[in-house]
């Protein structure tokens, strides 16, 4: 069975695809097997849908849409889904977040990383636990981090450190081992494979897709991924969005999907 991933949307263009598609900072994928079809993720705006239209993509029978997280650029294109549409994702994900610096223990916002999004024209499943979306696709469900790491702050009644708790993956469950597709990896590559290992019983890993979170990881991070990637082998790392070409350097054996390139996973 053949697992088969667009890229509608990424950071940069792929060398061979039309001149009419668009690039974005975000991350949009279209994932499918024989009878299941989902939407991970839909970048910062509409341009998902411009992307898939050019590349002959119909969007009209999703079996699922799956949010990874509540950043903008991940979810931004929410508002283009026809209402009713069902959404999988963590209950935190509408939280209003904001990255931040502290100087002399004074914290303050700078960018707005989040979108007032009407998340209830939609049918929404909410779940912090993994959740079986199909026989072989699931959703991981809250991954748990010993010591996370804040990426800024959250405001309003839950105000608080930001460590993105409602990033999720979606995981598929191949013959070959577990395709795990991540949205930007804030929880860290680690602790998202040993989760996705451990909910699912499958230990073999063939293929990591998506945001690893690497552009800006300190040697002693990125050596401590590359010796981890090492002892897993998963059969194929496709690292695109934030995993950067600093993440990749390190990562030498690493494809960088682009945004019009379809990929198939046997």
């Amino acid at each position: 069975m053949a697992l088969t991933i667009r890229v509608l949307l990424e950071n940069r263009l792929a060398g061979s695809a039309k001149k009419p598609l668009l690039a974005k900072a975000g991350l949009s994928l279209l994932i499918e097997d024989e009878s299941t079809t989902i939407l991970f993720d839909t970048g910062p705006d509409g341009s998902f849908l411009h992307n898939a239209a050019l590349m002959g993509v119909d969007l009209s029978r999703l079996t699922a849409t799956v949010l990874s997280h509540g950043h903008y650029d991940h979810c931004g294109g929410v508002p283009w889904l026809p209402d009713n549409s069902r959404i999988i994702c963590h209950p935190q994900i509408a939280n209003e977040r904001y990255s931040s610096v502290n100087f002399l223990g004074v914290t303050r916002k700078i960018k707005k990383l989040s979108l007032d999004i009407d998340y209830s024209r939609h049918h929404m499943e909410y779940s912090c636990t993994p959740l079986h979306i199909s026989e072989r696709f699931m959703w991981s469900g809250e991954i748990a981090v010993a010591k996370p790491q804040a990426y800024g702050v959250i405001s309003g009644k839950n105000a608080a450190l930001d460590y993105v708790i409602d990033e999720g993956v979606l995981i598929y469950q191949s013959d070959r081992g577990l395709v795990i597709i991540i949205g930007c990896g804030h929880r860290g590559i680690i602790n998202i494979v040993r989760h996705c290992q451990k909910i699912t019983g499958i230990n073999r890993i063939h293929a990591l897709f998506g945001g690893f979170h690497l552009r800006s990881a300190s040697p002693h991070e990125l050596w401590q991924v590359r010796q981890f990637l090492n002892q897993e082998k998963p059969d194929k790392i496709m690292g695109c969005h934030c995993t950067g070409a600093w993440g990749r350097l390190w990562l030498p054996e690493a494809v960088a999907p682009a945004a019009g390139e379809v990929f198939v996973l046997e």
